[in-house]
Order: C-alpha cells, then sequence, then structure tokens
C-alpha cells in the first residue's frame, strides 16, 4: 500500500490544480468589469502601490526615477490586483525597459506578505507611540533604526546581533562589507556608516531587521560569481532583481542528463558557500526546489531566495576559539512528514569552522529519496537508468550525505558525490 502513496499525492495535487483554475475562472468572470482598467494603469509608477510615502521605513530609493518613468511594468497576470489574494509571498513577474537595451524579464518582491508588513508598521508605531497606529515616517525617528546617527562612525556586532539571519552572528568583518556594498547609496564604497544619509542609514538597518535577503544580494553578488540572483535597485517596499530563469522544480521530471547536472551544480554551491577564500560560511536554511532557478540559456543554478542564509566569519570563529570550535559539526537528519524539512542549530553552524549543513541541505531536500515536494518523492536524481541503479553507488552515496551511517560519513559522501556526478556528466556529453 505504502507503494501507492507518492501516486495518490500526485492525484491529489493535480486535482487541486484543477480547482485552483476553476476557482480562477470564476473570478475572472465576476472581476470583468475591473480588467480594462488594470491594464490600462501602470500601478509601479503610483507612490503609494510601492509604499514610497512611507520611507524611510523602506528598502530603498536606488530604482525610483525607474519607476516613476514607467520603465517597469508588471506582466499581463500581475497586472490583475484581485490575484493578489494567491500570491502570498508578494513576487511579481514585470517588464523593465531601456531606450538603447529593450526591454527584459525582472522580479519585483515586497519582501514579505501584506501581514507581515503591516506587522512591522506596527512594531514600528508601538516603539515609538506606544500604539498600533502613527505617522510612520516621525516614528521611524524614535526608533533603533535611527539610534546610529552621523556620530556612529562603523556597524557593530553588539548593536544587529541577532535581528536576522544575516547577522545571527556577525563580524566586524561581514558588517563592513554590509555597509560598503549597499547599494542603496550614491556613496557605496565606504564601511563607514557615518558617510551614509540618515534615511539611508534607517533604510539599511530596516532591511537587515525585516528582510535582509537584498543586503546578501548585495554583499555577495553574482557579478564576483556568487551563486545568487542579481540585485538590481529598489523603490520603497517594492526590490529588482535580475530573473533568472524556471524554477528548479520545473526540471523534476527533464532527461536524466539534465538532472544530474542540475545535482552536480547544486552540489558545487553547497561546497562554495562552505568552503571560499573569503572564510564566510553562508548556510542556507531554506532549502526547496522553489528557492533555486535555471537559467534558461546557461542552464546555470542559482538561488533565488536568500532571506534565510547565516553567515559566520571563520576567521573570527578561528580566532575566538569557541568551545570545540574545531571539532568537524555534523547535522542531524530527521525525517519528518513535512515539505522541505531541516534540522539545524543556528548557534552551532556559528561557532565550528567546519560544518556539513550545506551538504546536508540539498542532499536532503533536494536530491535524495527522503525529498518530498508538491506530492512527489525521490529527488531530483529519482530513476535513474538501468545500469546507474544496479551499480548502486549513487544511491549509496545518496544516502549517506542525507543520513550517514558513519561517522563523518557526510563529509565524505559529499566529497564523493560531487566526483561522482562529474563523471555522470562527462559520459553524458
Amino acid at each position: 500500500m505504502l507503494r501507492f502513496l507518492p501516486l495518490k499525492l500526485g492525484r491529489l495535487y493535480r486535482c487541486l490544480k484543477l480547482l485552483f483554475v476553476i476557482g480562477l475562472f470564476v473570478i475572472l468572470l465576476m472581476n470583468t468589469h475591473n480588467l480594462f482598467a488594470s491594464f490600462q494603469k501602470n500601478e509601479l509608477t503610483d507612490r503609494r502601490f510601492i509604499n514610497l510615502n512611507k520611507c524611510p521605513a523602506c528598502f530603498g530609493t536606488s530604482w525610483c526615477r525607474k519607476f516613476m518613468n514607467g520603465q517597469i511594468s508588471f506582466e499581463t497576470w500581475g497586472r490583475l490586483r484581485f490575484l493578489d489574494v494567491f500570491n502570498v509571498k508578494n513576487v511579481f513577474f514585470a517588464q523593465y525597459g531601456e531606450p538603447r537595451e529593450g526591454t527584459r524579464r525582472i522580479v519585483l518582491k515586497r519582501l514579505g506578505s501584506n501581514q507581515e508588513l503591516t506587522d512591522i508598521d506596527q512594531k514600528i508605531c508601538k516603539r515609538a507611540t506606544g500604539r498600533t497606529r502613527c505617522d510612520l515616517i516621525q516614528a521611524m525617528y524614535k526608533t533603533e533604526f535611527a539610534r546610529l546617527n552621523g556620530d556612529v562612525r562603523l556597524l557593530t556586532p553588539d548593536v544587529v546581533e541577532g535581528w536576522s539571519d544575516l547577522v545571527h552572528c556577525p563580524s566586524q568583518r561581514l558588517l563592513d562589507r554590509i555597509v560598503r556594498r549597499y547599494a542603496e547609496t550614491k556613496d557605496s564604497g565606504s564601511f563607514l556608516l557615518k558617510n551614509l544619509k540618515d534615511t539611508e542609514r534607517m533604510q539599511l538597518l530596516m532591511t537587515l531587521a525585516f528582510n535582509p535577503e537584498p543586503l546578501v544580494l548585495q554583499s555577495f553578488p553574482s557579478d564576483e560569481g556568487w551563486p545568487f540572483a542579481k540585485y538590481l535597485g529598489a523603490c520603497g517596499r517594492m526590490v529588482a532583481v535580475n530573473y533568472v530563469g524556471e524554477e528548479l522544480w520545473s526540471f523534476f521530471n527533464a532527461p536524466w542528463e539534465k538532472r544530474v547536472d542540475l545535482a552536480k551544480q547544486l552540489m558545487d554551491i553547497a561546497e562554495q558557500l562552505t568552503n571560499n577564500d573569503f572564510d564566510f560560511a553562508l548556510y542556507l536554511l531554506d532549502v526547496s526546489f522553489d528557492n533555486f532557478a535555471v537559467g534558461p540559456r546557461d542552464g546555470k543554478v542559482i538561488v533565488v531566495d536568500a532571506e534565510n542564509v547565516v553567515v559566520a566569519d571563520k576567521r573570527l570563529i578561528k580566532q575566538n576559539k569557541p568551545e570545540n570550535y574545531d571539532v568537524w559539526y555534523e547535522s542531524k537528519f530527521e525525517e519528518c512528514d513535512k515539505e522541505a524539512c531541516l534540522s539545524f542549530s543556528k548557534d552551532m553552524l556559528c561557532s565550528r569552522v567546519t560544518v556539513d549543513h550545506n551538504y546536508y541541505a540539498i542532499c536532503q531536500n533536494l536530491l535524495s529519496r527522503y525529498a518530498v515536494w508538491r506530492g512527489s518523492s525521490g529527488g531530483l536524481l529519482h530513476d535513474p537508468p538501468p545500469h546507474i541503479a544496479k551499480d548502486g553507488q549513487l544511491e549509496v552515496l545518496l544516502d549517506e550525505c542525507a543520513n550517514p551511517k558513519k561517522r563523518y560519513g557526510r563529509f565524505q559522501a559529499a566529497k564523493e558525490l560531487r566526483e561522482y556526478l562529474t563523471q555522470l556528466s562527462s559520459t553524458a556529453r
């Protein structure tokens, strides 16, 4: 009976999709009178729609001229506001045009749900006035976001530690990097906080506390080889990033050779984020098929959701030498009945030099038989060709990488799995 469970889940998923389409059709019929108005108006030029009126309680203003000039517009479905009820994450596809370059697709993000954005407004008001409603702009100047005025030279760990995953255990070196590469200022390039305007400092701190994804993309940019989407700019509470391609889930049933190549790239990402020349370990805490995308031309895998990333400074760990800092840390495997499950301790990630978390996250949630997503199981490397299945090496390595039986087994399995996938990729060409 258990062997039919994935099939039943798949049928359930398809039924839910059908019900969704039917419900969408009904909503369209009920809102016909609003359709033409939605297509005629470019809401991205509306200051209130993009929450520019809430700055400096926003994410930046570097792209406001492009928004206000109408260079950015929603794609077809994004213009229909009544569909926002289904867009809980507030992620939109849009077209961005430059006179000499033509138009291209980009992704717009509000960096949170409507409820999360409302909550941050209420928290700001509560801290400033004791009430949940207030003049948000005035309130910002009475919060911790305004505490660092022009007299403060540096952004220091004691001020922002624990505000978000990015700064769960910040080093001064990391914070200097964040300030120096902050893209929402005209005078970027300096790690001195005092060189930022008051509004720019508040916007940086607001982003750091609410959703640090833009700061991850800026501090570890794709132009320097980091596997993240390219940050473009912001206006109010709308952030623009480069469109990468279709999500990884779209390749779940791709030809075997393609899936092997994608799996190899995923393991390479795990290695790069764990061990690099900068001695920053970037640990992915939210690993699912929706959080990676594949470029249509180069087939390159990119992380497209970087909100939940812990950055540990290995140089600081070696310098401070916390207890057992040089003992290899093995992430604990925990099987669960939910999608994209991971077990981790942020404090452990921040206090050990050698950690296997990224290998564990990629293997368990994306590659191995333990990976479950949208009613399907088996992972990206499901149903290998008969000669590979008969050999058994791939299954052994995936199992050891996800759920190791030997001490430090995941470290060795991850290394051998990368080599094995490289070998399979080369023979498939």
